[in-house]
């Protein structure tokens, strides 16, 4: 029995050497690129500064509210460079005129894992006209350039951004969706941005606005209780919630006002649940 016994400490002993050792010898973890899980939508040199600048998006560009991330490098060393200014401007080239869009800068000069997000309301598509101008100024050395970087932006399906006349006059307003992005049965986060078009360069965001939301679904004849709606959290964004009750198409339909007055009650956003 004892020599049993001391056998099986033996090989307990040995086995647990084994599966320490094959612990041991595994690769630790691969770090997570920063760019993992994004399209490289332009890359481009500064005209000054010596940098290079990326153009990150999480697919392709849409006419819609669009999320940015710029990536900066020195353009000797190839390191990232996660202390900067970094400001951007979406411009259009038509026949007939020029304008820009909506848009949000960084709102920090310290890159989030080397990453600088940003956004742009792209409102109209477009496989030519648009660029992107990138302006960086970076704090550690004082290098400063900018680079200008064509786009093309498609149409989604469906429709996730609106330029409205207002049915009370003024500038013309652009709503467009942002979430949800994977809707589900049941209560989803929703979110929009409202802005004005004050001029063809200037697009501010609407904080000042009552936004309604009735979710209606088409073929049944019926829309579902207990939504939220959409009230301002920060440039022109507004966010509440939306109850899909059952999968099939959804039109969330919107009733936006200045106060007591009606400025739009046209708009609307197709939702589907698969």
């Amino acid at each position: 029995m004892k020599v049993s016994m001391k056998l099986l400490v033996v090989g307990v002993a040995l086995m647990s050497a084994i599966f320490t050792g094959c612990e041991k010898d595994k690769d630790p973890d691969p770090k997570t690129n920063n760019t993992d899980g994004l399209t490289l939508i332009a890359s481009g040199y500064t005209d000054a500064g010596s940098m290079l600048v990326k153009v990150w998006a999480k697919d392709s560009l849409y006419s819609q509210y669009t999320p940015l991330f710029i990536e900066v490098k020195d353009s000797a060393t190839n390191t990232v460079i996660e202390d900067a200014h970094i400001e951007i401007m979406p411009m259009m080239e038509m026949t007939t005129m020029t304008h820009s869009a909506p848009f949000e800068n960084p709102t920090s000069a310290t890159a989030v894992n080397g990453l600088f997000p940003c956004a742009v309301v792209f409102q109209m598509p477009g496989e030519m006209g648009w660029t992107l101008n990138v302006m960086v100024q970076e704090n550690v050395n004082g290098g400063m350039g900018d680079v200008t970087f064509p786009l093309a932006v498609i149409t989604p399906t469906p429709t996730r951004t609106r330029v409205v006349t207002p049915a009370n006059g003024g500038n013309k307003l652009v709503i467009s969706y942002v979430q949800p992005t994977s809707p589900k049965v049941g209560i989803n986060d929703f979110e929009i941005t409202l802005h004005s078009k004050e001029s063809m360069d200037s697009w501010p965001g609407i904080e000042n606005y009552t936004v309604e939301i009735d979710p209606q679904m088409p073929s049944m004849g019926h829309g579902s209780p207990n939504n939220v709606n959409p009230t301002h959290s920060a440039n022109g964004h507004y966010n509440g919630q939306v109850n899909f009750t059952m999968t099939g198409v959804w039109n969330v339909n919107l009733r936006i006002m200045d106060g007591t007055t009606v400025v739009d009650s046209t708009a609307y956003f197709e939702v589907t649940l698969q």
